[in-house]
């Protein structure tokens, strides 16, 4: 039985990515401003294909309903979690992302979006935007009409390690000069609330969905100071943990051993090289390690993120 298997990302044009994806990850990308890779993904706007194996040319969503004994025979009408790469050259939106209750009404039956970031590169002064000040969605929908968004926005400065936990509810926006792994449920409903009056290649606006944003925003959190987490020092070190998904970081000196006991395990490579399970994999190296996966045997110099369920 497979045990782990190599998938082939997909990438996404958009209007506020860059390059980086091509030039640091070395991945062969489209023309023009690719701002993200779905490393592994089954949604139907981005499935990614089986590199090799015994199911070579394969999507992952037909692994997933074909054959659902290689994921721990666990229900559901499908694959739970989306692990994208991105390269935000300028600002994305200001947005918000329904939960699972929200989503399924008014998303024909979508996932809700819970997400998470680790930061793999900012820019000197980067900022990222996490929380909003508004304290009802009377006062929230008045301070955008009178474009206060100083006010309204929780802006927030961030470095390489620093880690962010999104859930619903959460108005947030990846700025320029960053670069994020994002762990996430297998949803793509975003609403937005503002996007700088930017115009796209054929001159329009992109669409805006501010009565669905203000239905979903939690007007109650707390918004957080900044994104930095106690590095403990171990080699395995978990980073979130909800209903919705554990997200771990991997450092590798050596050789290091990590058993897993789960249903599968998406793991990236972001930083270095070496081996995973006897086969070379560096940096832009996305695997999905299969129930009949015991443990992860890992040697070299690297850093990997872990999620599963």
């Amino acid at each position: 039985m497979e045990s782990i298997i190599e998938v082939v990302p997909v990438f996404k044009e958009k209007i506020w990515g860059g390059r980086k994806l091509e030039d640091e990850f070395g991945y062969d990308i489209p023309d023009g401003p690719v701002g993200e890779c779905w490393a592994i993904s089954a949604h139907p706007n981005g499935d990614c294909v089986i590199a090799s194996g015994e199911y070579a040319g394969k999507t992952l969503s037909w692994l997933w309903a074909e054959h659902r004994e290689l994921f721990g025979g666990i229900e559901g009408d499908q694959f739970p979690l989306l692990v994208k790469i991105i390269d935000a050259k300028d600002d994305l939106s200001i947005q918000v992302h329904p939960d699972d209750a929200y989503a399924g009404e008014h998303e024909n039956g979508s996932l809700g979006k819970k997400e998470c970031w680790y930061v793999l590169s900012a820019d000197e002064g980067a900022t990222i935007v996490v929380g909003q000040h508004a304290r009802s969605r009377e006062e929230f929908a008045q301070m955008v009409e009178e474009g206060r968004w100083g006010e309204l926005l929780n802006v927030i400065p961030i470095k390489q390690g620093d880690f962010f936990q999104i859930d619903p509810g959460t108005v947030h926006a990846i700025k320029g000069g960053t670069v994020v792994l994002e762990s996430q449920q297998s949803s793509d409903v975003t609403y937005r609330v503002y996007d700088y009056d930017r115009r796209q290649d054929d001159g329009t606006l992109r669409e805006l969905h501010m009565a669905q944003a203000l239905d979903v925003i939690d007007y109650n959190q707390e918004a957080p100071e900044d994104g930095s987490r106690i590095d403990t020092g171990e080699a395995v070190q978990v980073l979130e943990s909800n209903d919705s998904y554990t997200v771990e970081l991997v450092n590798v000196n050596g050789e290091l051993e990590v058993p897993i006991h789960h249903a599968f395990t998406c793991v990236s490579v972001v930083e270095g090289e070496g081996t995973l399970n006897g086969s070379s994999v560096a940096k832009g190296s996305h695997l999905l390690a299969l129930s009949a996966c015991e443990k992860l045997e890992l040697t070299g110099s690297m850093t990997l993120v872990t999620s599963h369920l």
